[in-house]
């Protein structure tokens, strides 16, 4: 695609862009539906970063994946040097507008040893035992997002979940108690999920709560997984919010889903998670064009980490977008990603952080 057919397509209002390792294609979920949806409002949602970073060190992972095929080689296949995973999650609070507050855990992370030290730091394990969390929402079946499904069903096992249709027949089996550890880094269950299992498809939106909804994309990833799960909010007198893991169908695929789907779509406030965009802090100058796609929606709050990429973050705020900045309380876990120790500005919204929309 040339950068010129690019612009043109940004600024036709175009469906989005799919990001992997650059620009991606347009997903079949972007497209408008016939009537609108009106799912409900809530008067704020609150995210706490459990985790962000899905494993320390780059190029460690780089390394395993070249070494196992390549990006296209089945993330079951791959044997990941152990010391180098963590996992990505977030927790979700919803304040409905007559002030009941609702907690949703999106995702799991990978290394159950991490999960399970970032969960006490966070207090989730204490909110899964005593049911403070009866539903979470699994974004996609990737390494860093689901291998440590373990520490969540090891405190409830009966929870709700939402679970891409598109998930690895093996991500299935994990979920019933399959062990895949005799290759490093892979997972194992061995708490069966005993829950309300509910399979996301495509063109569909399930309801939550009034003003919380999940929509499933059936976009393409890395390492034979493909679709992706991502929470929208209405927050009353504000706009739309999202919720991503890894956002892989594209920030812009988002944005433009709301407008074309929701009703008063148009109002986007902002969005909390992984974009997706350089996640091996790379850059092309489609990139910059991504900012200026960005820009067209006045959104208000931009929390990005993980996968994100730390240099279009810097670049975004250079830029003007309403970047939210993380603090140094990521430092003071037990262990902290090499990019993280590189960079001296807290241009993320770091593990330990909260982020009020």
């Amino acid at each position: 695609m040339k950068r010129r057919n690019f612009l043109k397509g940004l600024a036709a209002g175009s469906a989005g862009l799919a990001i992997s390792s650059g620009v991606g294609t347009m997903t079949k979920s972007a497209y408008a539906k016939g009537n609108k949806e009106d799912f409900g409002e809530v008067k704020s949602i609150k995210v706490e970063c459990v985790s962000e970073t899905s494993w320390f060190d780059n190029a460690t992972l780089g390394k395993d994946i070249k070494a196992a095929g390549g990006i296209n080689t089945n993330q079951y296949d791959v044997a990941y040097n152990e010391e180098n995973l963590g996992g990505y999650a977030a927790l979700i609070e919803v304040e409905a507008l007559d002030g009941k507050k609702t907690k949703y855990l999106l995702d799991s992370g990978w290394s159950n040893d991490w999960m399970d030290y970032v969960f006490a730091q966070s207090g989730i394990d204490k909110m899964l035992k005593n049911k403070e969390i009866d539903t979470m929402v699994i974004s996609h079946d990737h390494i860093d997002h689901y291998f440590g499904i373990e520490s969540t069903l090891k405190h409830q096992p009966d929870i709700k979940m939402y679970f891409p249709s598109t998930s690895m027949e093996k991500s299935f089996a994990l979920l019933k108690g399959a062990d895949f550890s005799k290759t490093p880094g892979c997972p194992k269950n061995a708490y069966p999920h005993t829950g309300e299992l509910i399979v996301t498809k495509p063109d569909k939106l399930y309801k939550l709560q009034d003003g919380a909804a999940v929509v499933f994309f059936d976009a393409p990833a890395t390492l034979q997984v493909r679709g992706e799960n991502v929470m929208y909010f209405k927050v009353k007198d504000k706009g739309y919010v999202t919720v991503t893991g890894c956002c892989h169908p594209g920030i812009l695929t988002l944005i433009n889903y709301a407008r074309r789907n929701f009703k008063d779509g148009k109002q986007m406030y902002g969005c909390y998670g992984g974009l997706h965009i350089s996640p091996f802090e790379n850059w092309d100058p489609k990139m910059d064009d991504i900012i200026s796609g960005v820009q067209q929606y006045n959104m208000d709050k931009i929390a990005c980490n993980h996968c994100t990429g730390w240099i279009w973050a810097e670049k975004a705020v250079k830029a003007g977008l309403p970047i939210v900045p993380g603090t140094d309380k990521f430092r003071s876990y037990k262990k902290v990603g090499t990019l993280a120790k590189a960079n001296t500005t807290n241009i993320y919204t770091g593990n330990g952080d909260v982020v009020v929309f």
